[in-house]
C-alpha cells in the first residue's frame, strides 16, 4: 500500500503586480512566488520533494494572512512581513536567501555584495543561481538585488515588476521615514 503524502495548502492570489502562487505547509509558508514564472515547475518540484507532499488547493488561515500582508505591502503600508516562514532548499540557498533578507526595506544590494555578506565572495554565479531559485518573493526580497553595474536584472516576476516594487518601497520610505 502507498504511504499517504502530506500536504501543502496553495492558493492562487491575483494582484496589482501579478497572480501569486501561496502554499503552506505544517503551519508556515513555504511558497509566495510568481504563478507564471519561468521556472514554476522547477521550483515547485523542490518544494514537493524537500517537504515530501503534494499540492492541494485549499485555503488556510496563514494563506489569508498571507495575502492580507501582501495587500498592505503593494499598497505601501507595510514594509515587513511577520509570517512564519519555512525555507526549502540546500543550506548554501538557505545562507543567501537569509542575508536577502537582511537586505533594508526601500534599499538594494548587489549578488557580489550578498557573496560577501555569506563570507563567499567567490560564489557570486551561485548565489544569482540561489537568489532565482527562491520560492517566497516579497518576504525574501530578491527584488532589492541589482547588477553590479546598478542595472536592473533577472526576477521571477519580470524587469517591470522589480522596477514597481523597488519604486513603491522608495516611495514609501521616503513618504513614512522609515
Amino acid at each position: 500500500m502507498k504511504e499517504v503524502m502530506d500536504k501543502i495548502n496553495i492558493h492562487y492570489f491575483k494582484t496589482k503586480i501579478g497572480e501569486f502562487i501561496l502554499g503552506s505547509f505544517d503551519k508556515k509558508l513555504c511558497l509566495l512566488d510568481f504563478r507564471y514564472r519561468k521556472m514554476r515547475s522547477t521550483v515547485d518540484a523542490r518544494i514537493k520533494r524537500g517537504l515530501d507532499s503534494v499540492f492541494v488547493e485549499q485555503d488556510d488561515s496563514l494563506l489569508e494572512t498571507t495575502r492580507e500582508q501582501i495587500t498592505e505591502y503593494l499598497a505601501g503600508e507595510r514594509s515587513e512581513f511577520d509570517i512564519p516562514i519555512l525555507m526549502v532548499g540546500t543550506e548554501f540557498q538557505k545562507s543567501v536567501w537569509h542575508a536577502l533578507m537582511k537586505v533594508p526595506y526601500g534599499s538594494t544590494s548587489t549578488y557580489l555584495q550578498l557573496a560577501k555578506d555569506i563570507n563567499n565572495e567567490k560564489a557570486v554565479r551561485a548565489v544569482a543561481n540561489a537568489n532565482g531559485a527562491n520560492a517566497l518573493a516579497l518576504i525574501i526580497p530578491c527584488h532589492r538585488i541589482i547588477g553590479s553595474n546598478g542595472d536592473l536584472v533577472g526576477y521571477g516576476g519580470g524587469l517591470a515588476v522589480k522596477k514597481r516594487l523597488l519604486k513603491l518601497e522608495q516611495n514609501a520610505k521616503e513618504q513614512t521615514g522609515r
